[in-house]
């Protein structure tokens, strides 16, 4: 999978199913959250077939638990590589962390230790994950509220190692690094640049609530400005790389995740015009 720049997308969310075909937006593509379409048939399926013949989509996952210790979900994976050789993803992505133990799920993204351990186990994991959807996948970095005694490492060298082992790309959540950054208190640019540009296929952009001494990424709110100033700086760095921003709760009406989406045009076109003067 080369490098590909779809422009500028947002989640796809079942609010925005009808305005979508009626209105047929200008946004560049969407993305599904992978678990809202494995079971086969029905409406989501339905309207998804129909917007996915104007937009380009791709697969976001929440389940994959690519960290934990119990055995890989080969069903679960098997009903993803079901899906995406229905609508043809332009690519697959999940996060790096673990979802559960012992078979239950506890649909939360839970931070791993970092370590040379965890490393190999997670890289064994992506290449075999990869190897049965005969394509790389994209990792996500989460946010974080806690930390292991045991980490021996950033978090940004822990994604960079595993990224190049494993040979996969990274979908870049610039309102983590953030969220982190102020639960963790380190600098969120030395996260930036610490990573590969050559891996770096997707940016999502989202907002937060702020709890007063920590922050939680609750995709309720719109984007602050630090968030948009991390977003310069990474384009900086990397270029022009899809960007998308997500919406999970307190959902607005799409003219207004448009309007969000297109000052993120505006900063990209700002960054663009100064890297090139």
């Amino acid at each position: 999978m080369k490098k590909t720049f779809l422009g500028y997308g947002l989640g796809l969310r079942t609010e925005h199913y009808e305005t979508i075909l009626d209105t047929k937006p200008a946004v560049d593509w969407f993305e599904v959250i992978t678990e809202n379409y494995l079971v086969p048939g029905g409406k989501p399926h339905y309207y998804l077939n129909k917007i996915r013949e104007n937009y380009p989509i791709v697969m976001h996952g929440v389940s994959m638990s690519i960290g934990s210790s119990d055995s890989l979900d080969w069903e679960y994976l098997n009903d993803v590589k079901s899906l995406a050789n229905k609508i043809e993803p332009q690519w697959i992505s999940d996060h790096l962390c673990w979802t559960g133990i012992q078979g239950k799920n506890t649909h939360d993204l839970l931070p791993l230790p970092y370590t040379e351990e965890t490393i190999q186990h997670v890289v064994e994991r992506i290449i075999q994950i990869q190897d049965f959807f005969k394509q790389r996948i994209l990792i996500e970095n989460v946010s974080s509220y806690v930390s292991y005694k045991e980490s021996t490492m950033t978090e940004w060298d822990f994604l960079k190692e595993i990224s190049n082992r494993a040979d996969c790309l990274i979908l870049l959540d610039i309102n983590n690094i953030y969220v982190s950054s102020v639960n963790h208190e380190f600098q969120p640019e030395t996260y930036l640049a610490a990573l590969p540009k050559n891996r770096i296929q997707q940016i999502h952009l989202a907002g937060h609530s702020n709890m007063g001494d920590y922050i939680i990424d609750t995709h309720d709110h719109e984007i602050i400005d630090p968030v948009w100033n991390l977003f310069a700086m990474a384009l900086e760095k990397y270029g022009l790389v899809s960007t998308m921003i997500e919406r999970d709760d307190n959902i607005p009406s799409l003219s207004a995740l448009i309007s969000e989406l297109n000052h993120a045009k505006k900063i990209a076109g700002s960054v663009l015009m100064e890297t090139e003067a």
